[in-house]
C-alpha cells in the first residue's frame, strides 16, 4: 500500500503544499539556480533598499570587537562582511544550505580581505553542525521563511548561542496598512517574477519568493515564536512600513 502522510507532515513551498522532506531540496534548487545573479537581483528588486535594511540591522546589533557570529542562510556573505567591518575584530561563520551561494560569497572582494576571519559551512538551520554555546551572535536574513520548520531553527539558534548571546532575524514581513499592502502586492506579483526572468533567467524562483513572503507569520506571531523558544527581551522593529522587519532576542 502507498505510504500515507498526515497533515503535519506537509508544509508550504510558496502557495504549493509539499511534503516536509521535499522542501529543503526545493529551496536548495531555487538558490542554486539564482546564486550567480542573487546579489544583482536584490539590488534591482529593492532599489538598493535591502542595503539600508542590513545597515539598520547592524545599527541595532552594534557588533563588538572579538565577538563570534553565526550567520545562517548567510549565502553570499552580506551580513558577515558588515558585521566584521563594524566589529573590527572577531570571527564570522557563514552557514547555508546551498553550496553555490557560499561559492559566490567566497568570490567577493570582502571575502579575500577577511579570509582569516571567515568560515563558510554548508549546513541546515534545523540541525546546525556546531557545538552548544559556541557563538555570541546568531543572525539570519531573508532565510527563516525558507526553513521547513522555523521553530526548530529558532531552537537551534538558542542552542548554539552562549548565555548572553543575541539573536537577530531580518525577514520580509506584513505591511499593516491595507492600501499600501495592496500596492506592494501589485508590485511583488507583477514585477518581481518578470525581473527574475530578465535578470536571472528564472521566473519560477522569484514567483516562489513573493509567495513565500505571504506565507510567513506576521510580526506579532513571529515575536511570539521567538519568545516561546526562550529568548528574553524580545522585540521587533518594522522597516519601510513593514515590508521588512527586524526581530531581536537574547539568551538570558
Amino acid at each position: 500500500m502507498p505510504m500515507t502522510h498526515d497533515r503535519d507532515q506537509t508544509t508550504h513551498f510558496g502557495y504549493e503544499t509539499v511534503l516536509e522532506d521535499q522542501k529543503a531540496g526545493r529551496v536548495r534548487g531555487v538558490f542554486s539556480s539564482v546564486a550567480s545573479r542573487y546579489d544583482v537581483m536584490n539590488d534591482v528588486m529593492s532599489g538598493g533598499v535591502h542595503r539600508l535594511w542590513k545597515d539598520a540591522m547592524m545599527d541595532w546589533l552594534a557588533p563588538r570587537p572579538g565577538q563570534r557570529l553565526l550567520d545562517v542562510a548567510g549565502g553570499t556573505g552580506d551580513i558577515a562582511f558588515r558585521f566584521l567591518r563594524r566589529a573590527r575584530s572577531g570571527h564570522a561563520t557563514v552557514c547555508d544550505l546551498t553550496e553555490p551561494m557560499l561559492v559566490e560569497g567566497r568570490k567577493r572582494a570582502d571575502a579575500a580581505r577577511m579570509a582569516d576571519q571567515l568560515d563558510w559551512v554548508v549546513g541546515d538551520a534545523m540541525s546546525l553542525p556546531f557545538p552548544d554555546a559556541s557563538f555570541d551572535v546568531y543572525t539570519i536574513s531573508f532565510g527563516i521563511r525558507n526553513v521547513t520548520r522555523p521553530a526548530e531553527a529558532l531552537a537551534e539558534a538558542y542552542r548554539v548561542l552562549r548565555p548572553g548571546g543575541r539573536l537577530m532575524v531580518l525577514e520580509f514581513s506584513r505591511v499593516p496598512t491595507p492600501s499600501l499592502r495592496h500596492l506592494y502586492d501589485l508590485y511583488s506579483f507583477n514585477v518581481i517574477p518578470r525581473l527574475g526572468q530578465v535578470i536571472a533567467n528564472d521566473r519560477d524562483s522569484y514567483q516562489y519568493l513573493v509567495e513565500s513572503i505571504r506565507r510567513f507569520p506576521d510580526q506579532e506571531t513571529f515575536l511570539s515564536m521567538v519568545r516561546d523558544t526562550g529568548f528574553g527581551n524580545a522585540k521587533y522593529r518594522n522597516l519601510t512600513m513593514g515590508v521588512a522587519c527586524l526581530h531581536s532576542g537574547w539568551k538570558l
